[in-house]
């Protein structure tokens, strides 16, 4: 990439071995400088703040990854993040793009794609194969349809109601399974419906909207 910018970049990883080892490999790369890496969720996101890198790289086994990414990119809008180790699935495609992620490799990708995507990723341009992208246009397509959906459908259910309050008093979804004795797969699950519903991306953003439609009488609950 002679002439072109150089890509600074941060990797983000709780995997010491792999976050150390593919922070020198990527500095091989003339067209890349890694000017730091990140334990833990709460270090990327502060140090992608403070450092202001082009582009975080974050590993999608670490805990809260699809998190960090949301919140990366809220703090910094101007950072690109990929996502690092990603089945090539719709749900975990859908959920990166969802997130906020500007491109994704694979848990096959070799170094030269994962370079390849970063590069790609900075020119504005999407890596993919042709059938995740037309996923993605599927999901963009129904997005644009519940933008024009009616209020009636923006319901909650009465158990997503009592999620969404626990939400707001500070409960994990481990937290919130146990105080209603149900599994943490179903929690996730109402939760990812009140999100859709509500159209926002976040759990306190869901809490908020409860809490501000509750005091304008505008919510109410429907029969699950």
């Amino acid at each position: 990439m002679t002439g072109a910018a150089v890509i600074t970049v941060l990797v983000a990883s709780d995997v010491r071995l792999y976050r150390e080892g593919l922070a020198e490999s990527l500095k091989r790369h003339p067209s890349l400088d890694v000017i730091g890496t990140a334990l833990r969720p709460d270090d990327a996101v502060r140090k992608a703040a403070e450092l202001g890198p082009s582009m975080v790289l974050v590993d999608h086994a670490m805990a809260d990854s699809l998190r960090t990414v949301r919140l990366i990119t809220e703090a910094r809008p101007d950072v690109l993040v990929i996502v690092l180790g990603v089945l090539e699935s719709d749900e975990q495609v859908i959920a990166c793009a969802e997130a906020g992620a500007a491109g994704y490799v694979t848990r096959e990708a070799s170094l030269q794609e994962l370079v390849g995507t970063i590069e790609s990723a900075a020119r504005g341009e999407l890596r993919c194969s042709a059938r995740i992208a037309a996923t993605l246009l599927r999901q963009v397509t129904r997005g644009a349809a519940r933008r024009h959906d009616t209020p009636e459908r923006s319901r909650l259910t009465s158990r997503e109601l009592e999620i969404v309050r626990l939400i707001e008093q500070g409960l994990s979804n481990k937290e919130i399974a146990v105080r209603l004795g149900i599994q943490l797969a179903t929690v996730k699950n109402h939760v990812h419906n009140l999100l859709d519903k509500l159209r926002v991306r976040h759990r306190t953003e869901a809490a908020a909207r409860v809490r501000g439609a509750a005091r304008a009488g505008a919510l109410r609950s429907a029969r699950e």
